[in-house]
């Protein structure tokens, strides 16, 4: 690729990808994260996120190899449009067929923790949840994404700050499924942060007001 000098350890693997720790010819370590072939299941699952995405759902592929490939564009165009306005992601760098490389949230091939895997302060836990809901107002308003997935299982701590990441499935907000996807989102913050974690958070109303400058009205956001 000419971005890559050494391919090393496996950082996480999960059924459709794995992440590998690698570094660039200038020495700087990279997450390199590899689609694996899709299943049948799998396909089900992510084509509701493309059909209704009008960057992508003009032509669907019919090989699962084809389709990871579209699959890891579509990731790394959100990572480089959330990156552009400001959203706390990892870095994007390349992409070629199904292989993304990024910026390494971690030291020396260990990531990050995740924000299920950490214990912190109340201060810090509030000041955490100020920043991802910052970050959710800020894809909404300037990127005109919705990540679709967020919770405490895909946003990384690192150094006191924040990394949100897997942002493969982010719809755009003229997604017929977006203000649903949206509600989830702040369903899983206030969830974590306000039950698990135990700190005040606003209501789902205040949240969803904050972000669109829209009111949550009842059935306006209902996943089929």
């Amino acid at each position: 690729m000419g971005y890559l000098y050494e391919l090393k350890g496996v950082v996480s693997a999960g059924k459709e990808a794995r992440v590998y720790w690698g570094v660039s010819p200038k020495g700087d370590d990279l997450a390199v994260k590899i689609y694996l072939t899709a299943t049948a299941e799998f396909r089900k699952s992510i084509l509701k996120y493309i059909i209704g995405d009008p960057r992508f759902d003009k032509y669907v592929p019919k090989s699962t190899r084809k389709l990871m490939i579209l699959w890891a564009r579509k990731e790394f165009k959100n990572y480089k449009l959330l990156y552009s306005v400001g959203v706390s992601v990892p870095k994007p760098i390349v992409q070629r067929d199904n292989v993304v490389i990024m910026e390494f949230i971690g030291k020396s091939g260990r990531r990050a923790p995740l924000l299920k895997e950490v214990e912190l302060s109340s201060d810090e836990y509030i000041a955490i949840f100020s920043g991802v809901l910052e970050d959710v107002r800020r894809a909404y308003r300037e990127a005109r994404l919705v990540h679709g997935d967020l919770s405490e299982y895909n946003i990384m701590v690192w150094k006191g700050r924040h990394y949100i990441i897997d942002v493969s499935q982010a719809v755009k907000t003229s997604h017929p499924h977006a203000l649903a996807l949206l509600v989830r989102d702040l369903r899983n913050l206030r969830r974590y942060f306000g039950e698990e974690v135990g700190i005040e958070v606003p209501s789902l109303e205040e949240m969803f007001h904050y972000v669109t400058g829209e009111e949550l009205r009842p059935g306006l956001a209902v996943l089929p």
